[in-house]
């Protein structure tokens, strides 16, 4: 597959994880779940879940908890993400929880030297276990979660500090949602968006270079993308 990438593809490509990579909702939801149940709250559906993903542990539980009764102060946020944080990590990942294309897809980058890494608003040692779980740890070079430091997306500096990771030099971002435009934006660097993610809001509104429906369509996408030759130098 190695062979017919296209030319004209940047040095570093950065990937979300959660609506891009995996479809990681019905995992997310039965953590959220077994966490409200422990409160005494109704269960969520995949659904609901899905639609507040993306901000971060700490926001899908205050969304979670608000949406079933009354929202917890702050202390109760910090008790209840904790006990939510050791149910998540305790779960497996399948396979069948990667979207069509991306192990392959992935695999054909790597193998052509593409340097890949990972900015996801979930936390790094859950980030960095699914990707072990899922066999493409291998293929990451460097990895930011939602705690890594004191910002997350849509702040730019967790994208900024994985492309230098990686050695800076040209670089795009994939994601699914506005988080990882606004910060591919901050950084100076193109984004390409999937279709089939995380949105919360029209896709065509999210502000990317591009946007795919199929994983397997972003070497072609890329190639047609190029790099913005009058960008700030990637990770700055």
């Amino acid at each position: 597959m190695t062979a017919t990438l296209p030319p004209g593809l940047p040095a570093i490509l950065v990937f979300d994880l959660d609506g891009t990579l995996i479809d990681s909702a019905p995992d997310i939801a039965r953590a959220v779940n077994a966490t409200l149940a422990g409160h005494g709250r109704r269960a969520l559906s995949v659904a609901e879940v899905r639609g507040m993903v993306g901000d971060g542990s700490a926001s899908l539980l205050r969304q979670a908890f608000a949406a079933t009764g009354a929202p917890l102060d702050e202390g109760g946020v910090q008790e209840a993400l904790a006990r939510y944080l050791d149910i998540y990590f305790a779960q497996s990942a399948e396979p069948s929880c990667l979207y069509p294309g991306v192990a392959p897809t992935l695999g054909a980058l790597h193998a052509a030297g593409i340097a890949l890494g990972l900015c996801t608003n979930k936390p790094e040692r859950i980030a960095r276990k699914l990707l072990d779980l899922l066999d493409l740890a291998r293929l990451f070079g460097a990895v930011a979660g939602g705690d890594t430091l004191p910002v997350r997306k849509p702040d730019g500096r967790p994208l900024a500090r994985v492309i230098d990771a990686l050695g800076g030099g040209p670089a795009a971002m994939v994601g699914d949602n506005a988080n990882d435009v606004k910060a591919a934006r901050a950084v100076g660097i193109p984004v390409v968006a999937v279709s089939y993610g995380y949105p919360r809001m029209a896709v065509a509104d999210l502000g990317a270079d591009l946007v795919i429906d199929r994983f397997a369509d972003l070497p072609a996408a890329l190639a047609r993308l190029g790099t913005r030759p009058d960008s700030p130098p990637a990770g700055r």
